[in-house]
């Protein structure tokens, strides 16, 4: 029989080596994702799949192991940043897997694109190289990708189009041509309210609360020049063509009818493939990426915890550690009379409450799974005889045993 302590001095070496392997590359890892991605989309037959794009913090500014830690913003706000892909259902929002990371560090960017850092560049320039590279990723459905405002740029829109890419994207209040008028966004919003073109889609979670969604949609064209600032910092306006897209308006009511929030949506997907009331929904499950951002973070990785002395080396662990949210999502989805069996039992090893609302979540599952592993990994030791480690336990503290 082995020895737990030594099986797992020798798994930490064995991690140590392959997280410090430069003969592991970021494609190569990235590989699992993208197949059970594709399985995934194969499996439950989606016409089309969400790319949702996000970038976020990590925090290392008390590691100072780290030699290749960059500034991301002011002086204290040290770290590295996480530039994420994350395939999205677009049938039910549920989180599929994630399919392209970028960790930017002081060499450069490491990318689960290309086995060569790359430079640093602002976030929506990023958005393309994504895109093209999606049509090697063999999903065998169109992609939409869905941004943020920091996506929200004309210039980059046109680009995109030219590409043929599908994209979803919240626009700030921009000029616009509706009706053969240049109007403001917010200005076609208030005429389509009094106009009653708004109608209710149903209900959704907002700040913890629920609200009513309604949506409206109407065609406009962008006509205005693109602004680009150029390596010397000054800002050049790029005249472009027409470009005629879809604007989505979503709005949240809350319980007693006032607007709580509001989405201008900008969007080239054509109308056979989603109405506006299925583009919103689209959109509002765009929070799926912060789920999992929060999932790598205090939710279940502690990812800014991590000891790992480079970005490279948090870059692989990272891709191993998203192989784990996947198997999570794909349980949380699993209602057959195993999966839910199995999920009670990984609840009850995480030790974490949950409401009776909500008995079953991502964050519990995995720390329970986390759990789970090691005690395979012992019983493997034992051969897989509880009572023979029960009987072991009795005797080596005999106040455990209560009757």
């Amino acid at each position: 029989m082995s020895s737990p302590g030594l099986s797992s001095f020798a798994a930490t070496q064995a991690l140590w080596r392959f997280l410090n392997n430069e003969r592991v590359t970021l494609p190569a890892l990235a590989e699992p994702l993208r197949a059970a991605a594709r399985e995934a989309i194969a499996r439950r037959e989606l016409p089309c799949v969400l790319v949702v794009h996000d970038w976020c913090k990590l925090d290392y500014r008390r590691h100072g192991s780290k030699r290749d830690v960059v500034q991301l913003t002011h002086a204290r706000d040290v770290g590295y940043e996480l530039g994420t892909a994350l395939l999205v259902s677009p049938a039910d929002g549920s989180p599929l897997a994630p399919v392209e990371l970028r960790l930017r560090t002081a060499e450069g960017v490491h990318s689960t694109r290309d086995e060569k850092v790359s430079a640093a560049c602002c976030h929506v320039d990023q958005v393309l190289p994504t895109m093209e590279a999606s049509d090697g990723w063999e999903l065998g459905v169109p992609c939409v990708h869905v941004i943020d405002r920091e996506g929200d740029s004309v210039g980059h829109f046109r680009r995109w189009s030219a590409g043929g890419h599908l994209f979803l994207v919240r626009a700030d209040d921009r000029r616009v041509v509706h009706a053969g008028r240049s109007v403001l966004l917010s200005e076609v919003a208030e005429e389509l309210a009094s106009g009653g073109r708004f109608r209710e889609v149903g209900d959704v979670e907002y700040r913890g609360g629920r609200g009513r969604q309604e949506v409206a949609e109407v065609e406009v064209v962008l006509d205005r020049p693109a602004q680009r600032r150029g390596r010397d910092g000054r800002r050049r306006v790029v005249p472009g063509d027409a470009l005629v897209v879809r604007v989505v308006i979503s709005r949240i009511r809350d319980s007693e009818g006032r607007v709580a929030a509001q989405w201008l949506l900008v969007t080239n997907v054509p109308g056979e493939l989603a109405a506006g009331e299925r583009l919103a929904r689209w959109y509002y499950w765009r929070w799926r990426i912060e789920s999992f951002f929060k999932l790598l973070k205090s939710a279940g990785h502690e990812i800014e915890h991590w000891q790992q002395q480079s970005g490279m080396a948090i870059a692989r662990r990272l891709l191993v550690v998203a192989m784990a949210c996947v198997v999570v999502w794909e349980l949380e989805r699993n209602e057959s009379v195993e999966g839910r069996e199995l999920k009670r039992v990984l609840i009850r090893l995480s030790g974490r409450q949950t409401s009776r609302r909500r008995p079953v979540t991502a964050p519990a599952l995995l720390a329970g799974l986390l759990v789970l592993l090691p005690i395979l990994d012992l019983l493997e030791a034992y051969d897989g005889d509880l009572r023979q480690l029960r009987d072991l336990a009795l005797k080596a503290i005999p106040f455990l045993d209560t009757g």
